[in-house]
């Protein structure tokens, strides 16, 4: 390479990503939802690791974690890495964690070397880029961007508590989040890392890639209303089973996806939550809250998927005498990553012998709504077995130091290459 190889540390980030691993539920690993305790314990320890690192360590209006590396042009835009700590239920060790914990090490391993970008380097730690138990998904970056609503700030979860009130308890301040915390053009680039989340990196032998977009979400709130009777003295004929609504909804919702699929578009759709009142084993159900995920490269798709699925289960659910209202509740379009990230994230990994692949996400990602602040990209590693969100997710060390290598020269590569 053009400029000498930094000098990481595997085992300083190895440790770090099993210590923050390690706060969640004990009973159910890897569980650290955001604005949980685990997750504020997890936040005190994340910031004062920033510290050591020699970072100056602030807490923007919405939340995001933030560790500044001031370069040797103060009045030039920074560049950015990171991503998030938060977890589902049940979910992985890897998945975020190393996006933030590999952007500090890149940050340590500068101030260890004692050199200097151009430009001030900061890691961010992005609050709830996993649906929260408000509603919300990537809550922090779309502050960000300005595209955190009043309503999704309205929304409660199930105890009553706002996102509002939840971003005021960890630090955050909501009332600013009127407009962007970023304005469009103020950020050099992000670069992030990740693991693929699926598995072409593995099955092709390959360490490293550059991904070239990310896939749109849609995420649809549905209630299908029926009526609450006694399970043993209500004749079949004469209920109104909202469950059984709800599973038509589903199993219409797969048929639609499979269909749709490949022809030409990327198309998942997924119910991922139900919500069963009076979830009694006597009762039949009389009212189902549901969430329908829809998943597509195509912005149409995404627009028309939720209306045309209550549409063609009009006719069965008016037979089974139930009533259905939706709510959408958020919304992420296709977005395409910056030529010049791609590229340069492809440059370095054939510098460092490590070879690769472009592919695209079909999983979200802050990174979206990061973009609409600058010139962005990802970089992806494999995990086992493709395998994420789930208790087995996995990746070696030696696959986290190479994605590691790939982000920080990219960074040095930008530094060198952006105003």
């Amino acid at each position: 390479m053009s400029v000498p190889l930094l000098q990481l540390n595997i085992e300083r980030l190895w440790d770090r990503v099993q210590t923050l691993s390690s706060f969640t539920l004990p009973d159910i690993p890897w569980t650290r939802r955001a604005f949980s305790p685990e997750f504020e314990q997890a936040r005190l320890w994340l910031r004062s690791e920033f510290e050591s690192a020699g970072l100056s360590v602030t807490l923007d209006a919405g939340g995001n974690l933030i560790g500044q590396l001031n370069g040797s042009e103060p009045d030039l835009k920074p560049l950015i890495s990171g991503s998030h700590c938060d977890t589902v239920v049940g979910g992985g060790r890897f998945d975020g964690i190393i996006g933030v914990l590999a952007a500090l090490e890149v940050a340590h391993a500068l101030k260890d070397a004692g050199r200097c970008l151009r430009h001030p380097l900061q890691v961010i730690d992005f609050l709830s880029e996993e649906p929260s138990d408000y509603g919300i998904s990537c809550v922090g970056s779309r502050a960000f961007a300005g595209l955190l609503t009043s309503e999704m700030l309205a929304s409660p979860n199930r105890t009553g508590e706002s996102l509002a009130q939840a971003i005021t308890r960890i630090g955050g301040a909501p009332g600013l989040l009127g407009q962007a915390l970023r304005e469009s053009g103020s950020t050099a680039a992000f670069v992030e890392l990740h693991i693929e989340q699926g598995p072409v990196l593995e099955s092709r032998g390959l360490p490293i890639g550059s991904v070239t977009n990310i896939v749109g979400i849609r995420r649809v709130g549905i209630t299908v209303h029926g009526l609450p009777d006694h399970a043993g003295t209500t004749p079949m004929d004469l209920r109104r089973d909202a469950l059984v609504g709800a599973a038509e909804l589903i199993r219409e919702a797969r048929r639609m996806a499979a269909d749709m699929s490949g022809h030409p578009h990327y198309v998942v759709a997924t119910v991922g939550r139900l919500d069963v009142s009076p979830n009694v084993p006597n009762a039949v159900p009389g009212k189902v809250d549901m969430v329908l995920e829809v998943r597509s490269d195509s912005k149409q798709v995404l627009l028309d998927f939720p209306e045309h699925l209550l549409a063609h289960c009009n006719a069965v659910l008016s037979d089974l005498r139930l009533t259905v209202e939706s709510v959408p509740l958020t919304y992420a379009a296709p977005t395409d990553c910056s030529p010049i990230v791609i590229e340069a994230i492809s440059k370095v990994a054939e510098q460092l012998g490590l070879p690769h692949m472009t592919l695209p996400s079909g999983a979200g990602h802050d990174a979206v709504y990061v973009g609409a602040t600058g010139p962005m990209g990802m970089v992806f590693v494999p995990c086992l077995n493709g395998r994420s969100h789930c208790a087995e997710e996995w990746l070696e060390p030696q696959q986290l130091l190479d994605g590691t290598q790939v982000l920080a020269h990219t960074l040095i590569y930008l530094d060198g290459q952006l105003r």
